[in-house]
């Protein structure tokens, strides 16, 4: 009989694949690795595999890590700029050996390796590292790989028999980036350590640490913090008409909203009230809607969870995680917002009907009410959008898990509801030469949002009958006056969007680099209108207009969602101390401001280097360029930006004496 093995990215989704391949009857045998089993069975495959003897074991995520030779481990010799250009060495790491020695071992006497990592890049290169280990003791075995998203019996037999061949453009792209990771950090790392611990005092003994997703992560914070606190308010003046019929008062707002002269509001005003009478020009009645929210995707769950489950972004994708490998809902990695039409979608909504909170809204939904999913406009081939496999009882979850596989499945029925629907009526008029409009929405169905409590849409203010044509005199007219606000402070949510529209990281790692400034103490979070821009001790003595100028926001300047690190309740509550906020530390302001008074053309604060790097990947997997292309490109860019950093030292350490020691001299 054909010896097949299958290897699995972590082991509890090896044990999960091999209960379902084999009915549950498998023989386990310990590893020399405490954490990995191996699992015994026969399993027909289908042509041209037939039935097999497989082995199916796991590795514990990556298999090798990538460093440099013990020559260039020391700090002080060679210079930081040999790392662009040193040697660099892949190896197994002591505590994945017996891990790599098993799979070496149970290849031998195998015919072919089936590889079950997840499916994406990362997935990807960890089934390379597999295939290598396999190779090492069985030069001719077959590679394999099986294309899964969740680990539901059915799913996974499907994919036993519908295996596809590694995707070796996917492995490259994952090892240009982990090379040009490593020697941009390492490289960058040293230049600012050894150069700014010079400074003495509280910099002397720190480890100011690089990352091409983490100082453009702190870019964003920095930039939002100087907005903030160079913001200069602006007076403004608006007229608002007022008027009660049938009971009932109606505010018509002003069609030019609001102005910044106030001579010239006054003479707007002055005229409406000579014209004494207001007139009705158009009256509208008309059927709107509340669209019910995309699919469920990675970035989505991230922001959802940190403005509404008391849930950082990195505790949500670590729980999914363990949803996940328990079976109870699909990969969570991915930024597929559309569902395949080959999905049997009811077929899962009626697995939810047991529950007493959204059994009956799904049973609704089985009984006729169900409508397809709105159509998103990403789909990353690999994985659908985040949905529930199986109904869970709450009594089996921790509390995390209730509060994220509830979230889950409550979006993944209101994307099987209909849009919230109601009817909007608009009255636009003109007092004198200005115009003047008012308007109301009736809700008439709520549909998805009778299950989905984390979106409202209320009636609004019920308008009386009027008709075109129609003449009075306004109950009131009023000369109102207001000041402009800033934006607020970054939160989790806000951050995460920005990086994702902005390239940095991937839907997976976000969470990590955001918890890396955090642990280098580049920024820090504290509860909204905690005094985050009050100067604390740690942040910068002073914000000159140097970035964002005077930060006139005519509008709110770009004001972010609610949530951040700790998030808010469900339905807005409070979250670990409230909503929190990111405010960068002296430190972290220092390196960013200091960057950016080098005035080169590309930026470590900014987020071009990095978003040019997902963009080569993405080129590297669709085959339109090679790793070799990419790093010799990638290299040479940040090996210019670090020559032009050296000679520009001196701006950075002025920006440390200035913001790091309080020296506003060394500004100049």
């Amino acid at each position: 009989m054909t010896r097949i093995l299958c290897v699995a990215e972590k082991p509890s989704i090896a044990k999960a694949v091999a209960g379902h391949l084999s009915g549950g009857q498998f023989q386990t045998s310990n590893t020399r690795d405490t954490y990995i089993k191996n699992y015994e069975f026969t399993f027909d495959f289908g042509p041209p595999w037939g039935q097999c003897q497989v082995t199916m074991t796991a590795v514990r995520g990556h298999l090798t890590t990538v460093d440099f030779p013990q020559d260039y481990k020391n700090w002080d010799y060679p210079p930081p700029d040999r790392l662009f250009q040193a040697p660099i060495v892949t190896s197994v790491p002591n505590d994945r050996k017996n891990i790599a020695q098993n799979i070496e071992s149970k290849a031998r006497g195998a015919r072919a390796l089936f590889i079950w990592t997840d499916c994406d890049r990362e997935g990807e290169h960890i089934g390379g590292e597999i295939r290598d280990a396999a190779k090492r003791g069985n030069p001719n075995i077959a590679v394999k790989r099986a294309r899964f998203s969740n680990i539901e019996r059915a799913h996974i037999l499907s994919a036993a028999r519908r295996l596809v061949e590694l995707d070796q453009a996917q492995v490259d792209a994952v090892a240009a980036r982990t090379e040009l990771d490593l020697r941009t950090g390492y490289a960058f790392t040293r230049f600012l350590t050894t150069n700014l611990r010079t400074l003495g005092g509280p910099m002397a003994n720190l480890v100011l640490s690089y990352g091409s997703c983490q100082f453009p992560t702190l870019g964003f914070v920095v930039d939002r913090y100087f907005r903030v606190q160079n913001f200069v308010p602006e007076t403004f003046w608006a007229i608002k008409v007022i008027h009660q019929k049938q009971n009932i008062k109606v505010d018509f707002n002003w069609a030019r909203h609001r102005l910044f002269d106030r001579a010239a509001v006054i003479i707007f005003y002055e005229m409406c009230l000579r014209a004494k009478t207001a007139k009705v020009t158009k009256v509208e009645k008309k059927p709107t809607k509340k669209f019910k929210p995309l699919p469920l995707t990675t970035v989505e769950l991230q922001k959802m969870a940190t403005r509404f489950l008391r849930l950082t972004s990195q505790e949500a994708l670590s729980v999914a995680e363990k949803l996940y490998n328990k079976g109870f809902i699909s990969y969570p990695r991915t930024e597929t917002d559309r569902f395949d039409k080959a999905i049997n979608l009811r077929a899962l909504v009626q697995k939810q009907t047991p529950d007493a909170r959204w059994g009956p809204f799904a049973q609704a939904l089985v009984d006729g009410s169900f409508q397809q999913p709105r159509q998103g406009r990403h789909d990353d081939k690999a994985h659908p959008p985040i949905h529930p496999i199986t109904y869970v009882a709450p009594t089996v979850l921790d509390e995390n898990e209730k509060k994220v596989y509830e979230f889950v499945v409550r979006r993944f029925l209101a994307c099987c509801s209909d849009d919230a629907k109601g009817v909007s009526t608009d009255v636009e008029l003109r007092y004198g030469p200005e115009a003047f409009h008012a308007h109301g929405v009736i809700v008439l169905e709520r549909n998805y949002l009778d299950v989905y409590p984390y979106e409202n849409w209320n009636n609004s203010a019920e308008l009386p009958q009027f008709t075109v044509g129609e003449a009075f005199e306004p109950t009131e007219a009023l000369m109102t006056e207001g000041k402009t606000t800033p934006p607020n402070y970054l939160t989790e949510a806000d951050l995460i969007a920005l990086m994702d529209a902005n390239g940095i990281g991937t839907d997976a790692t976000m969470a990590e680099h955001i918890e890396k400034i955090q642990e280098r103490q580049y920024v820090r979070t504290v509860a909204r209108g905690g005094g985050g821009g009050g100067g604390g001790d740690d942040e910068p003595a002073e914000a000159p207009a140097a970035r964002g100028g005077r930060g006139r926001g005519r509008g709110r300047g770009g004001r972010g969602g609610r949530g951040g690190r700790g998030g808010a309740a469900t339905r807005g509550g409070g979250g670990r101390g409230g909503i929190r906020e990111f405010i960068p530390t002296s430190l972290g302001v220092a390196l960013i401001e200091g960057f950016d008074r080098m005035q080169f053309e590309t930026n470590l604060g900014k987020p071009f280097l990095r978003k040019e790097m997902e963009l080569q990947m993405k080129a590297i997997c669709e085959g339109r360029m090679t790793k070799q292309s990419v790093l010799l490109e990638s290299v040479g860019r940040y090996k210019q930006v670090y020559d032009q950093s050296k000679t520009e030292l001196g701006v950075l350490k002025a920006a440390c004496r200035q913001y790091v020691f309080g020296n506003e001299q060394a500004a100049g």
